[in-house]
């Protein structure tokens, strides 16, 4: 029986791989053009194209961040911004409220007015 596929991604090469997931004794995962390390982002993601700078960005914040596009009971992963300008209102959001950054960066509605 064949097992889905996964994505991972190169931060520096702008680049989004799939591959199986990982097994209880993989070894890391490494980018066959740099070989800097892979990051597991999950199996319902959609990496933006490699010259939207912006959006390599966006989803340079929401990895360090901690946050990734695993699916859910319900289908996808829920809501992740998708533009530097939504970050922004999400971090501003998490400082004034207090609220860890990773869960305001995955908050769709924010309840306040900046």
């Amino acid at each position: 029986m064949m097992h889905g596929k996964t994505s991972y991604v190169c931060l520096p090469c702008r680049a989004s791989y799939k591959q199986p997931y990982p097994g209880h004794h993989d070894n890391d995962r490494v980018c066959p053009r740099c070989a800097e390390p892979l990051i597991h982002v999950g199996s319902a993601f959609a990496a933006p194209k490699r010259r939207d700078t912006a959006g390599w960005r966006t989803l340079s914040v929401l990895l360090h961040a901690g946050v990734r596009f695993h699916k859910s009971c319900c289908g996808g992963p829920g809501y992740r911004p998708r533009t530097l300008g939504e970050v922004r209102e999400r971090m501003a959001y998490a400082r004034t409220t207090g609220e860890p950054f990773a869960q305001a960066l995955v908050r769709r509605d924010l309840l306040w007015q900046p």
